[in-house]
Formats: C-alpha cells, structure tokens, sequence
C-alpha cells in the first residue's frame, strides 16, 4: 500500500507542469537613458573629451612634424639613386640609406605607440564612466520604480514620461567629478 501512494505521489509531481511551480515575471517597468547624451553632456567627460582631443591635435602635429624632413629626405635619396643609372650606391649614400631607414622606423615606433596610449586613454576614459554608470542606473530605477532599462538608442519610440536621461546625468555629475585622461602604464609580461 505504502509503496502505491509513493508510486501515485511521484507520478503526480512529474505530470504536473514545472510552469506551475514557477512565480509569474512582473510586468516590465521601463526607463529609457539617452547615453550619448549623458556621456557628453557630464561635466567631468565635458573635460576628457576636451584633453582627449588635445592630446589627438598633438599627436597629428607630431605625425606632420616627423612626415616633412622624412618626405625630403626620401626624395633626396631617391634623386642620388636615380642618379647612378643602374650603378650600385657607394659606401656614404649605403650609409645615408641606413641612416634614414633607422629614422624613419623610429618615427614610425613613436606615431604607433603614441597612437596606442591615445587608444587606452580614451579606454580608460570610458571604463571610469561606465563604472560609474553601474550604480546610478540601480538607483535611478529604483527611484522611480522600473525594473527594465534601455539605451534611447536602442529604442524605436517611447515617451518622454519614461526617459531617465536627466536623472542618469545628474547623478553622473555628482559622483563624476573628475577623469583621469591617461591610462596606467600597461603591465609587462613577466619573463621566464
């Protein structure tokens, strides 16, 4: 007898459907952030863009500043090997060659890695405001009572009763007051 009702009693719970078990998904509360908005529009990024954008203009006078003298001296030795109509360079134009090829890959190695540490500090800018956005979002939901939050952008219409924009933004400027615009120095790999 104990082992019928053990029987009927499991063969009840595997037919009964695992939906019942589970609690109902409350009805989505949505808020929606314009992000390019807050993310220009906050003070202290306001200032990163700024020196993110110095530090661009100087970089591409560097790249111009190093491109002229390159560009001569390419075309001069260009005109002496011309010259020697087939002949091989003597030993001081060998010299000039290797002279301007070292340059010119030390020009090189410097536009590459200045344009590397411009790419992590933009990086790094972004990485300090996203980690600030984190807890601003949970706040700005929980103020005012939504449990789904979309970017504006990726949204089709909404209205302006669930945009949070302002919300996000003003919570940025508090608790964003500054940037760091250059990234830590990258780790080396350690050798073996």
């Amino acid at each position: 007898m104990k082992t019928f009702l053990l029987s009927a009693a499991l063969a009840a719970s595997l037919l009964t459907p695992a939906a019942a078990n589970a609690q109902a998904v409350p009805a989505a509360v949505i808020a929606v952030v314009d992000l390019d908005r807050v993310t220009t529009e906050c003070n202290a990024c306001k200032t990163a863009a700024a020196t993110l954008r110095a530090q661009l203009t100087s970089l591409q006078n560097r790249r111009n500043a190093l491109a002229g003298p390159i560009q001569t001296e390419a075309q001069s030795l260009q005109t002496a090997v011309t010259a020697l109509n087939g002949k091989d360079p003597d030993a001081a134009l060998q010299a000039r060659i290797k002279a301007f090829q070292q340059r010119q890959q030390t020009a090189s190695n410097e536009l590459q890695n200045s344009e590397q540490q411009l790419e992590r500090n933009t990086a790094y800018v972004r990485q300090q405001i996203g980690t600030k956005l984190g807890p601003i979002y949970k706040s700005v939901m929980q103020r005012r009572g939504a449990n789904v939050m979309l970017e504006a952008g990726s949204t089709l219409a909404a209205t302006n009763s669930v945009d949070v924009t302002n919300d996000v933004l003003a919570g940025l400027n508090a608790s964003l007051t500054t940037i760091s615009t250059t990234a830590p120095a990258q780790q080396q790999p350690q050798g073996r």
